[in-house]
């Protein structure tokens, strides 16, 4: 019973058309996975087995008829916590923050709900999901299905868990810096960043996208055509567009192809990971793909710059909570923010401008290219219990050196697994495409899916 929770969405779907499966046996397979190794992993928030299974049975009563709701009807799927459902408290990963119920579906769960998928709890998430990490003042702290000592990113931390651990086939993060390709990385799942306003979300916010985290390119795609369907609410987002999601085949001959191995800033790249994307890259080689190395593009001023304005932002909001709300709060974030207390206008402002300036430099990288690879983090996966890779607040973003450009740019990016350290970590490939190639990027994904060498299995938590 329990394999059914490994099965894809999409053959998930294509067995209740044909009545070889129900969504009933598949949600009870889930919760058995969930109640196996949730007691280790700690993914998940709100929780609901019994709601679960009342969406089950209405699904498998649709089926029966032959009038599923929609492209997911059926298939299990989790929530970050950030995405508001309608009746669930939004902690935000944060103990300072009020449990109000949310009054209405954020766009993401309104379209996965719509299109019949089985919402069976949200996932957590760091403190205001500033950081890349499973740790969190409100959450018990979420770890890594490949080794439970180990960290499995953040800040769409419980989701990347989840996925890995086969909470169902179905997953959704968020993502401002890395925050959904990072934990995909380190937990060897697909994760999407979709174009900037490619997916409705609310509220919106520069560089701030939801994405699908999922086990197959092909899952993604699929949860694509879901949430990418419009919602006015997002005075951001990108006019509808019907694309074609799940048409994933394409020649790669001819292809150029830029290999970014140097940011510019941030953590040296190790030696197994370098060596990881390279194999990778060399497959799109042989493949008739041409791949020209890339110099560093960014620089220390960038992130300086944007780190300077995120800490201005956040210290914007928790100054106005009492101090005891503030103490409340994880030490590593509020240390991290107070910092901007006394900022000038212009330091602010200055910080602000480095969104310009990395979108600007990545536009011009991705000139004359038709994607880009590089790692999606320069490192394996970290102790659980640290705050990010080098666990210092005042040297918070060494770690998305790969990943924060492409959210100020707003392409497209996906994080997929390339191969493993000596200890058995993965390790992440991302590929960056051209602003609103959303569907290029997912082909190159799917792609290097079917090139790359055999997996190892999926862990076992219980």
């Amino acid at each position: 019973m329990s394999e059914l929770a490994d099965l894809s969405a999409v053959d998930l779907v294509d067995a209740y058309r044909s009545k070889k499966l129900s969504p009933v046996e598949v949600t009870e397979a889930v919760i058995a996975r969930i109640d196996a190794s949730e007691p280790k992993l700690n993914a998940l928030w709100a929780y609901d087995p019994a709601e679960a299974r009342k969406a089950a049975k209405a699904s498998e009563e649709r089926w029966a008829k032959g009038e599923p709701l929609g492209a997911i009807d059926g298939v299990p799927v989790t929530i970050k916590e950030n995405i508001a459902t309608k009746g669930t408290a939004v902690p935000l990963g944060c103990a300072a923050v009020s449990l109000t119920p949310a009054t209405a579906d954020a766009p993401p769960a309104a379209r996965t709900r719509e299109a019949g998928g089985i919402l069976l709890a949200k996932t957590t998430m760091p403190d205001y999901g500033m950081l890349s990490s499973g740790l969190s003042s409100f959450h018990k702290l979420a770890r890594n299905p490949w080794d439970l000592s180990a960290n499995p990113g953040g800040s769409s931390a419980g989701a990347g868990a989840a996925a890995a651990a086969g909470y169902g086939p179905l997953h959704i993060g968020t993502d401002i810096g890395g925050s959904v390709r990072l934990p995909a990385g380190w937990c060897g799942v697909v994760g999407l960043k979709p174009s900037a306003g490619r997916v409705p979300i609310n509220p919106p916010f520069i560089g701030r996208v939801a994405g699908p985290m999922t086990r197959t390119v092909a899952d993604t795609a699929l949860y694509m055509s879901v949430l990418s369907q419009p919602d006015a609410r997002d005075t951001m987002s990108l006019p509808y567009a019907d694309l074609p999601w799940l048409d994933l085949d394409r020649d790669l001959k001819g292809l150029k192809i830029g290999l970014w191995l140097d940011a510019g800033f941030g953590q040296s790249v190790t030696q197994e990971t370098e060596q990881a994307v390279k194999k990778a890259a060399q497959l799109f080689a042989d493949a008739g793909a041409i791949i020209e190395p890339i110099g560093p593009f960014l620089t220390r001023e960038m992130i300086d710059g944007l780190d300077r304005f995120w800490r201005a932002r956040g210290w914007e909001d928790v100054s106005r909570l009492s101090p005891e709300k503030q103490a409340q709060i994880l030490p590593y974030i509020f240390d991290w923010i107070k910092t901007a207390e006394n900022f000038s206008g212009r330091e602010v402002y200055t910080g602000f401008a480095q969104i310009d300036a990395m979108r600007n430099a990545l536009h011009a990288a991705l000139s004359g290219y038709d994607f880009i690879l590089s790692p999606t983090a320069p490192t394996a996966s970290y102790p659980a219990e640290w705050a990010s890779p080098v666990n210092d607040p005042q040297k918070p973003f060494e770690h998305i050196a790969f990943t924060v450009a492409v959210n100020m740019g707003g392409q497209p990016a996906i994080s997929l697994n390339c191969g493993y350290t000596s200890g058995g970590l993965p390790i992440g490939l991302q590929i960056i495409g051209q602003q609103f190639d959303d569907i290029g990027v997912l082909r190159l994904a799917r792609a290097f899916e079917t090139m790359r060498p055999q997996q190892r299995p999926w862990p076992k938590v219980a």
